[in-house]
C-alpha cells in the first residue's frame, strides 16, 4: 500500500476540531480562547463537530456521535484539516465502525496524541493515509511553552520541505492546565544515546500502551521497514514500559525495525537515564539499531510533530543526533 500524504493546510483553510476520545466541554472557555487566538494566528480557521461538547460519565459520548463527527469532518468538502480536542481512554471504541473507504477517498490532516495513537495508526494501517502525532486542539490552551511545539506542526503540516527536528531548548512537565502561571522550566540537555548507528523508513508510533491495543488486530501497522516513536505518560513506571516494549518487540516485522526514539518521561514515571538504559540493553531485538531518548515529543512539552506513516532519517552519534523527516 502506497502512503497516501493529505494536502498541506493552508492559510483560510478551515479545520475541524472533533472529539473522538474526551469531549471538548472539559476545556474552560478561557483556555478555549487562547488556542483559537493560536490557530488563528497561522491562518486557520477553527470549527467544531457536533457532538464536541457532550459529555457523559466517561468525560466522553456515545461511539455513534463521535463516529459522526469524524466521519462529517472527512466528508465536508470546506473542512480541510482535522484537530482533536483532548486525548483520554475509549478512542479505540471506534476503530471498527470508521467507514476507511470514506477516509481514503477524502484525505486530510488529522493531527492529536496520547489516545489518538490508536485512532493514527489504525487509519494508516487500513487506508495508507499518513496522519501526524501532534498537538490537539487544547495544546495551544497552553499560555508559556508553546513556541517550538507551534514551530514544528508548522514545518509538518503546513509546509512540505523535508525537516531537521531540533531539540527544544527546555521543557516542563506540570499540570499547566490547572495553573497557567506557576511553571518550572528546565534546561534541555540534549538526547540520551543509547545505542549509535544509522537508519531510514518509516515513522509509526505515538503513545506506547495505547498503540500496544492495537497488537494482534487488522489495525495495526506493519512494523518493517519502520522508525518507531514512542513515548508514555506518568502512569507507566519502569516495570510497565519495559514490558509493554518487550510486547512490541514480538510483533510481525521488528526484526526490520531501523531505529528507535524514545520520548521524554514525566518525571512521575521515575524512569531516569540509567534505568532506561537497562531495559534497553535488555532486549537482543534493539541491538542492531540505533536507539536515543529525551525526544521531545509526548506527554512533556513542548512536544515536535511527526507524520504517521510519513518517513524519516535517524544518525544517532555519541557527539551528536540528527533526525530527519523527509516525507511528510
Amino acid at each position: 500500500m502506497n502512503p497516501i500524504i493529505p494536502p498541506k493546510l493552508k492559510p483560510g483553510d478551515e479545520v475541524r476540531v472533533i472529539a473522538p476520545s474526551t469531549t471538548l466541554a472539559i476545556i474552560n472557555e478561557e483556555q478555549r480562547t487562547l488556542a483559537n487566538q493560536r490557530w488563528q494566528e497561522m491562518g486557520l480557521r477553527i470549527t467544531n463537530g457536533r457532538y464536541t461538547e457532550e459529555r457523559n460519565q466517561f468525560n466522553s459520548t456515545s461511539i455513534a456521535h463521535r463516529l459522526s463527527d469524524l466521519h462529517d469532518a472527512f466528508r465536508e468538502p470546506q473542512v480541510k484539516g482535522i484537530l482533536t480536542a483532548i486525548g483520554g481512554y475509549n478512542v479505540n471504541q471506534l476503530l471498527d465502525g470508521l467507514d476507511y473507504d470514506l477516509i481514503a477517498a477524502n484525505p486530510k490532516v488529522l493531527c492529536g496524541f496520547s489516545d489518538i495513537t490508536a485512532l493514527s495508526n489504525a487509519i494508516f494501517a487500513q487506508t495508507g493515509l499518513v496522519t501526524y502525532s501532534g498537538p490537539h486542539y487544547s495544546t495551544l490552551s497552553m499560555k508559556y511553552g508553546a513556541e517550538y511545539t507551534i514551530d514544528c506542526f508548522q514545518k509538518c503540516v503546513l509546509a512540505s520541505a523535508p525537516f531537521a527536528v531540533p531539540q527544544a531548548a527546555d521543557w516542563s512537565d506540570e499540570a499547566w492546565y490547572a495553573d497557567q502561571e506557576r511553571r518550572t522550566f528546565h534546561s534541555n540537555s540534549g538526547y540520551l544515546v543509547i545505542n549509535e548507528g544509522e537508519g531510514n523508513g518509516r515513522l509509526l508510533g505515538g503513545n506506547l500502551c495505547t498503540l500496544n491495543l492495537l497488537h494482534g488486530t487488522r489495525f495495526m501497522p506493519d512494523l518493517a521497514g519502520s522508525i518507531l516513536l514512542i513515548e508514555d505518560d506518568y502512569e507507566s513506571h519502569a516495570a510497565a514500559f519495559d514490558r509493554d516494549l518487550q510486547s512490541l518487540i514480538h510483533q510481525p516485522g521488528f526484526n526490520d525495525v531501523r531505529g528507535l526514539i524514545i520520548g521524554r518521561f514525566q518525571t512521575k514515571s521515575k524512569i531516569d537515564d540509567n534505568t532506561l538504559a537497562e531495559i534497553i540493553r535488555t532486549k537482543a531485538a534493539l541491538r542492531h539499531m540505533p536507539v536515543i531518548a529525551n525526544a521531545s515529543f509526548g506527554h512533556t512539552t513542548p512536544q515536535f510533530t511527526f507524520p504517521i506513516g510519513g518517513q524519516g532519517i535517524l544518525v544517532a552519534q555519541k557527539d551528536g543526533v540528527k533526525f530527519t523527516v523527509t516525507k511528510h
